[in-house]
């Protein structure tokens, strides 16, 4: 009998071990339902609109998919300058973004700055892959 996966419990085991490890974490779901199908095939150039607030900066992520993935970092991170890990999870499947506070107050200062997503399968498994995400 085969599992059926869930996005919200792997999230959970993601964000629990970094949570131990003393990393801040931040959930940041995109568009896109639950399923364990993948999200189909990948696009050049982006086109989500993630919501953010006042201050807020998108990050722009590339080979993104028809349910994308998105990377916002809010004003209160930018302000605290210190080490950030997104969660950019689609709904379907995820990715981690690991940026040092050195990037996040680069980012802040409107510099552009660059850092690849981890590798990871799609949610039935297949296809491990990483994107780009590039802020300002």
């Amino acid at each position: 009998m085969s599992q059926k996966f869930d996005p919200k419990r792997r999230t959970l085991s993601a964000g629990a071990a970094l949570a131990l490890l003393g990393f801040p974490l931040i959930s940041i779901g995109g568009c896109g339902g639950g399923g364990g199908t993948p999200a189909g095939p990948s696009t050049p150039n982006p086109t989500p609109t993630p919501s953010s607030g006042a201050g807020d900066i998108a990050g722009s992520v590339t080979k993104n998919h028809a349910a994308p993935h998105v990377a916002v970092i809010t004003a209160a991170q930018l302000s605290a300058g210190v080490g950030l890990i997104l969660n950019i999870d689609n709904g379907i499947h995820s990715h981690t973004v690991t940026l040092s506070g050195a990037q996040v107050m680069q980012i802040a200062g409107r510099e552009r700055v660059s850092v690849e997503s981890s590798t990871d399968p799609h949610s039935d498994g297949s296809s491990p892959h990483k994107h780009t995400v590039t802020f300002n």
